[in-house]
């Protein structure tokens, strides 16, 4: 099929052609598409889609390795604060996992917590992200500064809040599992 590029399910469009990038995270709970900052937080940005996409190592919390295999596919999102965040992106499940390495903030003046629905790296340690991000529920800007901002929810607000109104126990853990079932990256 002309303009798919990479494994038909993840990957739509032409990255050479792209003005913008999406990912749509593919959840139990409907589906939620998120415009990616590219030009923002470029880092950031490619190692979303290298784990996304399984085409960036990652080391699997149960063997111990290096894997290439799509990192977010069947993790959870382990924390969710109803009118703040839910966050995911830990194979743990409990907030200390991630992808064995992390990768430099790329924090901007340009862009901040203003609006519902940014999506932001959780640092994995001062000044490092890796694997965990989250999305905001309302304006943030407490937050400015802190966080590596790489995207905007732009479809699928209700399911992010849908999301952070589950169940959970006293440590903001789902009762029940909040599947990322896949995501798909689209370029247009």
């Amino acid at each position: 099929m002309a303009g798919i590029t990479g494994n038909a399910q993840q990957v739509v469009g032409n990255p050479k052609k792209a003005s913008s990038v999406y990912a749509i995270l593919q959840t139990t709970k409907g589906d939620i598409r998120i415009k990616l900052f590219h030009d923002k937080a470029r880092n950031t940005v490619n190692n979303f889609i290298g784990l996304a996409l399984g085409k960036k190592e990652s080391v699997d919390p149960e063997i111990r390795k290096k894997v290439k295999k799509p990192f977010y596919k069947g993790l959870t999102f382990h924390r969710v604060v109803p009118n703040f965040v839910i966050q995911g992106g830990d194979p743990l499940g409990n907030g200390k996992g991630g992808p064995g390495y992390g990768i430099d903030q790329e924090i901007s003046a340009e862009i901040n917590f203003t609006y519902p629905g940014m999506v932001a790296m959780a640092a994995a340690k001062p000044e490092k992200n890796g694997s965990q991000f989250f999305i905001t529920l309302k304006d943030q800007n407490d937050l400015d500064g802190s966080f590596t901002i790489f995207g905007q929810v732009v479809d699928g607000f209700e399911v992010v809040k849908s999301i952070s109104n589950v169940k959970r126990d006293l440590f903001d853990k789902p009762i029940k599992d909040v599947v990322i079932r896949n995501i798909k990256i689209q370029y247009k």
